[in-house]
């Protein structure tokens, strides 16, 4: 079957004319933007990723994957074929049909959106911004953003957007170690500025993605995001209450939700856990919950169920002590291994993990701290650097072992034989058989 061809608006003059494969600019070479890079690659594109990390060009230039999602191997074959190429330069902007901004959009301190790395990719866009381009917004962001921000910097050129040049907003959906959904099979969300900017970027992904979403506007498809995102978060929260609820009223609470959740229907399982981590879960309900503090509405519903979340590590610290405690020890002086300090199961992604809060805390309770992780070699912590404990040695020497992230690769049933004592805060050891003397606590 011949390969599809799509022109974005109307070209530069001198520019390659109708016919020809578009070229696609990816800014921000992270999860999100290397997956997306390789799928548009895939689809017949040439695709420049740009970043201001010069080591990650470098390694796509190389075909070196630096994303989990990612195998080298996918990412070789779109270089070697000469359909990506990675740059620190933004000059290759000059001949792009369509760039997609996919940069950290992270809380500052103070709980309120770092849009920096927007404004800066922003920036570095406008001298290049020429008649026919399309700019996509994919990084997750407050609603109006691309409407209040990035549309009035991009105006700048002296362009009308919806005529001379396109703009719209199109959240990335990635789920990092999803085994079933990546780029491609993922339904995507598509908002324009105006209607001609909806109809360009749908041309754009349909490229790279089965099934379109088309919605009315730019800050629409922006509340999609964090109503996706802030619906885990609820839910997440309901069910850390629900460990808390369950642990006062001596009722397991895995045994709760595994029988509520053979309803049909009314019911979606959610589980608890020892808080929230990554780039999306514990972050983004704060873009929504801050955005609305500038229109003088409360989002008291998202901020409680963050208060829950944010205190699970503390919580989960009380119980190692009640544990510890049981066995006539304290947490100063006790060796403790924690068992992942990824965010979540599969990945190597420490970002707001809420290990690490789960470490700090027993080394301020004078805890001797050791961790085990197959995805992370090493820590940078407060307290100085640590290196990840070789499984292979045994935990028996530790006084407790506490499962934080759930890796696949971990064999749970050596754990249960060889560790003396285990606080479960995933339920990974269910169904393991505990030989005498052994015993699990769970969340």
């Amino acid at each position: 079957m011949p390969q599809r061809r799509y022109t974005i608006g109307a070209r530069r003059a001198g520019a390659p004319q109708e016919g020809i494969n578009i070229r696609i600019a990816i800014i921000g070479l992270g999860y999100v933007g290397v997956p997306l890079a390789v799928e548009f690659a895939r689809s017949g594109a040439t695709v420049f990723g740009i970043d201001v990390d010069a080591a990650k060009t470098s390694a796509v230039n190389e075909g070196h994957s630096y994303v989990l999602d990612v195998p080298s191997e996918a990412l070789a074959a779109v270089v070697q074929a000469g359909r990506l190429r990675a740059t620190t330069d933004y000059a290759v902007l000059e001949t792009i049909d369509a760039a997609c901004i996919c940069v950290p959009t992270p809380l500052r301190k103070s709980q309120d959106p770092d849009i920096s790395y927007i404004v800066s990719a922003v920036d570095a866009i406008r001298p290049w911004l020429h008649r026919g381009m399309l700019i996509v917004l994919e990084s997750t962001t407050y609603p109006g953003t691309t409407e209040e921000l990035v549309l009035p910097r991009l105006a700048e050129s002296g362009l009308e957007v919806g005529k001379d040049f396109y703009l719209a907003y199109s959240p990335e959906r990635v789920d990092p170690a999803n085994r079933e959904y990546g780029v491609r099979n993922t339904p995507k969300v598509i908002g324009g500025v105006t209607p001609a900017c909806t109809r360009k970027a749908v041309e754009l992904y349909e490229r790279a993605v089965d099934s379109l979403v088309p919605v009315s506007n730019a800050r629409t498809a922006e509340m999609v995001k964090l109503l996706e995102n802030t619906f885990r978060a609820v839910n997440i929260g309901l069910a850390n209450e629900l460990a808390l609820i369950c642990n006062r009223l001596e009722v397991d609470v895995w045994e709760v939700i595994s029988a509520a959740k053979t309803k049909p229907f009314g019911f979606m399982p959610f589980y608890p856990g020892p808080g929230l981590g990554g780039h999306c879960i514990p972050i983004d309900p704060l873009y929504l919950s801050w955005k609305l503090k500038t229109v003088d509405f409360d989002a008291r519903f998202i901020e409680l169920a963050s208060a829950i979340n944010a205190h699970m590590p503390q919580y989960v610290v009380e119980r190692i002590a009640e544990a510890l405690n049981e066995v006539e020890k304290s947490v100063k002086g006790s060796r403790i291994l924690v068992l992942g300090v990824a965010y979540k199961r599969d990945v190597s992604d420490t970002r707001e993990s809420p290990a690490l809060d789960i470490i700090g805390l027993l080394q301020q309770r004078g805890a001797i701290m050791a961790y085990a992780d197959p995805y992370v070699p090493s820590l940078e912590l407060p307290g100085g650097p640590l290196e990840s404990y070789d499984l292979a040695q045994g935990v028996g020497d530790f006084d407790l072992v506490v499962i934080v992230t759930d890796h696949r690769a971990v064999d749970y049933a050596r754990i249960c034989r060889e560790a003396r004592l285990i606080f479960d805060t995933r339920n990974a050891t269910a169904g393991v058989p505990l030989p005498p003397g052994r015993r699990v606590i769970k969340l």
